[in-house]
């Protein structure tokens, strides 16, 4: 068993036990993303709730142009959570670049991806980095001094509560240098029954990608939850600008992971993902709060997604 591997086993079996321990049980949203997981998120992408990511595709190509004249030749791009690089291709047509680094946690996933860049781009040297996005890298040994491009697509920052987000954006702004850009997607306020659609789908994949968290726990944790136990339960939270995903128990229930045990009421909730909504006003508020000064924003006609060029705040000396 790798290293890298060893550890991502260790972290969510520390993470599921103690998040399950709470009153308000947690488990968190980086552990979707198991093969399974992975695969049931590139089907919600294509379906018709789900607009981030056709909406973000559109602004790509519109402005793919401005994009690369405003970040400059020459840079390399750093994709953090790239999975399977969907839109990588559109980026990459637009900045040309002569590396391209997608980092993912899913080492297998990022690997298939990675070699259908490399094929459809033989210009650009691929260099696949499989770990946590979330920590700065060092990648003076792949690229030098090499100006840097990040990109953060898809809205993944909502993820993340406001504090956890600044401390993310600090992390990127380390990694891509202080000549650094980063282009990122971010889900717009709209009206909730919108939002709300995206994460309950008809076809009920989003359901079936929640519940494979669970599915998750028992392959890897030697769970016994009953999965036909839970529901899937997407609702917005207005107060705190956001939409969370849980489990919902149908029925009072007991059950062990690694040999814990653990119970649950019916109507009580496992909370596995948030998403946070901004303005564009609240947007630029966060980078200049985490390192980054904004220099452009794009959003479509319906005011759906916005997609963030912000480049490296110079330092200053505050009174």
């Amino acid at each position: 068993m790798s290293d890298l591997l060893t550890q991502l086993q260790t972290d969510f079996a520390q993470a599921v036990l103690a998040g399950l321990s709470q009153p308000r049980k947690v488990i968190p949203a980086r552990f979707f993303y198991d093969r399974r997981g992975s695969e049931l998120f590139e089907q919600i992408t294509g379906l018709p709730e789900y607009y981030p990511t056709r909406t973000e595709s559109a602004l790509l190509v519109e402005h793919g142009a401005e994009i690369a004249e405003l970040s400059g030749k020459g840079r390399i791009v750093v994709e953090f959570g790239s999975g399977s690089s969907a839109k990588t291709p559109l980026l990459l047509a637009a900045v040309r670049p002569p590396v391209y680094i997608p980092i993912d946690i899913s080492d297998e996933f990022l690997a298939e991806a990675a070699r259908a860049t490399a094929a459809a781009h033989p210009e650009t040297r691929v260099v696949p980095i499989a770990g946590d996005f979330t920590m700065p890298l060092h990648l003076g040994a792949i690229v030098g001094d090499a100006p840097r491009l990040g990109f953060f697509s898809g809205s993944t920052i909502g993820n993340f509560g406001p504090a956890a987000a600044v401390d993310l954006l600090r992390s990127f702004a380390a990694t891509l240098g202080r000549d650094g850009r980063l282009l990122i997607g971010i889900d717009l306020r709209k009206d909730q029954r919108i939002i709300v659609a995206a994460y309950d789908d008809s076809a009920g994949i989003t359901a079936q990608f929640n519940l494979n968290l669970i599915q998750r726990v028992n392959r890897e944790l030697g769970g016994t939850i009953p999965v036909e136990s839970f529901d899937h339960r997407a609702v917005w939270n207005d107060a705190l600008g956001r939409l969370e995903m849980h489990l919902a128990a149908r029925e009072d229930l007991t059950f062990e992971v690694a040999g814990r045990p653990f119970a649950m009421h019916a109507g009580e909730t496992i909370h596995t993902e948030n998403s946070y909504k901004y303005t564009i006003e609240e947007a630029q508020l966060l980078a200049r709060a985490s390192g980054w000064e904004p220099v452009t924003a794009w959003t479509d006609a319906k005011r759906l997604f916005s997609l963030h060029l912000w480049e490296a705040a110079a330092e200053r000396i505050e009174p």
